[in-house]
């Protein structure tokens, strides 16, 4: 099946998928914020240059989008029909990277907290963002938590 875009439709809204500062980035940094906690945002020193990160907590937190992280088990994360092979190497090289960096993240002596986008949707937003803040502030031993 062929594209239903031209090829600069296609590039043009390709274009427009932003790796930072996403609505999301930005829904949890700003209650982080009001919550009276201070961060560092994709800082490049860490593996995989997590979206939050918290020095005096040692913790950090990766805001993941469903489609390209491959949120299995979600009813966002759809594999796209057309060049399937393609979208299957590329989505899961993206989970096994993330794997990786979440492991040296630990070794480091890291916590490392991963957000789903579908978790800050309208239902479950307050829920998700009162749990990653108790789970910022507490005193556990460095794991990976999702949220």
């Amino acid at each position: 099946m062929a594209d239903v875009h031209s090829y600069e439709t296609r590039s043009y809204n390709m274009s427009r998928i932003r790796d930072r500062n996403t609505k999301p980035e930005e829904c949890v940094r700003k209650y982080l914020f009001a919550q009276g906690l201070r961060y560092r945002k994709n800082d490049d020193r860490y593996p995989g240059k997590p979206d939050v990160v918290f020095p005096k907590y040692k913790t950090v937190v990766f805001i993941n989008g469903c489609f390209w992280h491959k949120h299995l088990g979600c009813k966002y994360f759809i594999l796209p029909q057309t060049n399937t092979e393609f979208w299957c190497k590329k989505l899961e090289s993206n989970r096994q990277r993330d794997q990786r960096n979440f492991t040296r993240l630990r070794i480091s002596g890291w916590r490392v907290l991963i957000v789903w986008e579908c978790e800050l949707r309208k239902s479950s937003q307050t829920e998700t963002l009162t749990r990653l803040y108790n789970e910022i502030i507490s005193e556990k031993t460095p794991e990976i938590c999702l949220i």
